[in-house]
C-alpha cells in the first residue's frame, strides 16, 4: 500500500508536485486506480488547466464518486483545489462538492492583471494545523485566472483585485490555490503539515 498517492488528473504540474514530495522523502505514485486511491493514507489531487476537462477526466476514470467517499486526508492543488468546490464558472461545471463555495473568473482592474501570476501574501490567523509554521503574510506562488471569492471553509486568504481563498479545509479535505511545489519553504511546510 502506498502511503501517499497522486491522482493522475492530466495536469501539467504533476511532475513538479511529485518532485516536491520526493524532496520531503515521499515517493508518491501517480495513479487512476480506485483501489490504490482508496488504500492510500493521503491523497493529492494536483491540476493545471481548466475545470471542465479536469472533471471530465475524473468522470471517465470513474473517480468522481471514489473521491467523494474518501475518508483519509485529501489535498487539492491549484485546479485540484478548485474542483473540490461545488461549482466552477469555468466551463459551468459541477465540482466534487467537498468544499463549500463557487469558483468564479477573476476580474482585471487598474494594476490587477489576470491571470494572477507571481508571489503574493497569505492572510491567515495561524490557527489551522495545515498552516502551522507558516507566518501570516508569508509569500506563496500563484498562477490562476479563477478563484473562490469566499467560503466558510477558508483558512487563508489572498488579495489580488479582491480577496479570494488561498487555502481551504473542511474536515479531512483541504486545498491550496497556490502552488506549494513552487513556493519554496512555505510550500514545503504546507506539504509537510498535510503529510503529518
Amino acid at each position: 500500500m502506498s502511503r501517499v498517492v497522486l491522482i493522475d488528473s492530466g495536469g501539467a504540474n504533476i511532475g513538479s508536485v511529485r518532485y516536491a514530495l520526493q524532496r520531503l522523502g515521499v515517493d508518491a505514485p501517480l495513479t487512476r486506480d480506485p483501489a490504490l486511491i482508496r488504500a492510500a493514507e493521503r491523497v493529492i489531487l494536483p491540476g493545471v488547466g481548466a475545470a471542465g476537462p479536469a472533471m471530465q477526466r475524473l468522470h471517465e476514470a470513474g473517480l468522481v464518486e471514489v473521491l467523494r467517499r474518501l475518508t483519509q486526508p485529501v489535498l487539492g492543488v491549484c485546479l485540484g483545489m478548485q474542483i473540490l468546490f461545488e461549482h466552477s464558472e469555468e466551463g459551468d461545471v459541477e465540482g466534487l462538492g467537498l468544499l463549500r463555495g463557487r469558483v468564479v473568473r477573476m476580474r482585471p482592474g487598474p494594476g490587477v492583471r489576470i491571470p494572477h501570476m507571481g508571489w503574493n501574501r497569505l492572510l491567515h490567523d495561524g490557527r489551522d494545523p495545515l498552516l502551522a509554521g507558516i507566518p501570516p503574510g508569508a509569500q506563496a506562488y500563484f498562477v490562476h485566472g479563477y478563484a473562490v471569492p469566499g467560503s466558510p471553509d477558508a483558512v487563508a486568504l489572498c488579495e489580488h483585485g479582491g480577496r479570494f481563498v488561498a487555502v481551504a479545509r473542511r474536515g479531512s479535505v483541504s486545498g491550496a490555490q497556490f502552488h506549494p511545489e513552487r513556493s519554496g519553504t512555505v510550500g514545503a511546510r504546507l506539504l509537510e503539515n498535510f503529510l503529518r
